[in-house]
């Protein structure tokens, strides 16, 4: 059930940001072909840069083709996308048969808009708390029988559980997100626990752990566990000029590639917004000449645009996104910027 809703949130096509048309051209893609008949596994951002040079830019393609495609977000395996190269547009040609079968339009079955299982996780669970949210959170005080640490089936005694809340979510606060330029304390990365349901109010109130993915102790804190909203994964780019830094790679890895999920120094604060779409820029570096003995000259060399991000989760201070493609490993402190 909830990889249906996560399917659903990211087949979504209702953004009034990625309905307004550009006022650049859409470019066909080198070696663009004139059809493609949809494989399992594909998104639609995938197929899209077979046709364009920019892929983020297929709401637009689509949109214009509504009257012959009743729902441009909904493409099945065995159906044929066609390339009129004069709009250009994408279409449907009548479907095929990848195998004997009757052909239905399930949910489950249509291609996500982007990767979902990289990014499922991150949708319900929470992952940055603020100071103040960390001092209103509730707290756990106590476990079932005095244990040091409990599992899913035991109980747990907390503090500040608000009434009317059946279910909550349990995390542990990590380090502070630290912006390396500025020195500013962005947030706090929240480390999911596991999740809890209400048996008694009170202060303190007694909960039984429902699901644990590591045990769970005295001191950690829990919020209500919230469905995901119900956003537009329609990818666009930002209507005005937008810079920032990827300042994490998730997991704490030093280098990352395409389907890895990035941490920026940008949020809500700075327009960004679910949806965006950011080129990815390595800063570029100073570089020393000198020739022949000569005086010694030094050169600022133009930042490298080598991929791009898809932000799929904002905060405050800062924002989440997925590497949707790159050529070199993207590493902390590259630049992200409107594309």
């Amino acid at each position: 059930m909830i990889m249906r809703i996560i399917f659903s949130l990211l087949l979504g096509f209702t953004s009034a940001a990625a309905l307004a048309a550009s006022s650049k051209p859409i470019q066909i893609a080198d070696n663009a072909p004139d059809s493609y008949t949809v494989q399992r596994g594909d998104t639609l951002w995938g197929i899209s840069g077979k046709f364009l040079k920019e892929p983020w830019r297929w709401p637009e393609v689509w949109r214009m083709n509504r009257d012959q495609i009743r729902n441009p977000h909904l493409i099945y395996p065995g159906q044929i996308v066609v390339l009129d190269r004069n709009g250009p547009r994408l279409s449907i040609a009548r479907p095929i048969r990848m195998q004997p079968q009757v052909y239905d339009e399930k949910l489950q079955q249509a291609i996500p808009s982007i990767p979902t299982a990289e990014i499922a996780p991150f949708l319900s669970q929470p992952l940055v708390v603020d100071e103040a949210g960390m001092a209103g959170s509730a707290k756990i005080i106590a476990t079932d029988e005095s244990r040091v640490l409990v599992g899913a089936g035991n109980k747990i005694y907390a503090t500040n559980i608000q009434p009317g809340i059946p279910m909550w979510q349990i995390y542990r606060p990590a380090k502070p997100v630290v912006d390396p330029g500025t020195n500013e304390v962005l947030g706090y990365e929240a480390h999911y626990l596991g999740t809890a349901r209400t048996l008694a109010e009170g202060d303190p109130a007694t909960l039984e752990v429902t699901r644990s993915v590591e045990e769970i102790g005295k001191g950690d804190r829990m919020v209500p566990a919230a469905k995901p909203d119900l956003l537009a994964y329609s990818p666009h780019a930002p209507d005005k000029d937008i810079k920032g830094e990827i300042i994490g790679i998730y997991s704490g890895v030093g280098e990352a590639g395409a389907n890895s999920i990035v941490t920026l120094n940008l949020g809500t604060r700075n327009d960004i917004e679910v949806g965006h779409v950011l080129a990815i820029y390595r800063a570029g570096r100073e570089e020393t000449y000198r020739e022949d003995g000569g005086r010694k000259e030094i050169y600022s060399l133009p930042e490298e645009r080598y991929g791009l991000a898809f932000v799929f989760r904002t905060f405050e201070k800062m924002s989440y996104a997925l590497i949707m493609s790159s050529s070199r490993p993207v590493t902390a402190r590259d630049v992200v910027r409107t594309p």
